[in-house]
């Protein structure tokens, strides 16, 4: 499929699909006349790659969890599980910054919901508090 085709089922943007692209999450073959051409399966890539970014994963961070199949996709070629020292240290940052993430929205949540549990709701159409 087309750039266009997989953007509209994905509902993801042409440019973002070539910024993937570019950043290697996302790989198009070329047809004689350069038109990229998708696979089926890019579609469900593509929503993995909208899911780990949408977590905060910084791109290549998910290019490497993308590469070695933890999202579905069968590991690259010549992946090997090994990583450089500095990429681990990288890693568990990410992992550290991604749990204090994670602390936060649920002490978010756990405030709506008591508030909710002890509000009265009243018939309005502000939608603001009062």
């Amino acid at each position: 499929m087309r750039i266009g085709e997989l953007s509209a089922r994905t509902g993801v943007s042409a440019r973002m699909l070539r910024y993937y692209e570019q950043q290697h999450l996302l790989t198009a073959q070329r047809a004689a006349n350069g038109y990229r051409s998708f696979a089926a399966g890019d579609v469900g890539r593509v929503g993995r790659i909208r899911a780990l970014l949408g977590a905060g994963l910084p791109t290549r961070f998910v290019r490497a969890v993308l590469d070695m199949g933890l999202e579905g996709d069968d590991a690259l070629p010549g992946w090997t599980p090994t990583c450089t020292a500095t990429f681990a240290e990288l890693l568990r940052s990410e992992l550290g910054r991604l749990e204090e993430q994670v602390e936060c929205l649920t002490r978010s949540r756990d405030a709506v919901r008591r508030y909710l549990e002890v509000v009265t709701v009243v018939a309005g159409t502000d939608g603001a508090a009062a």
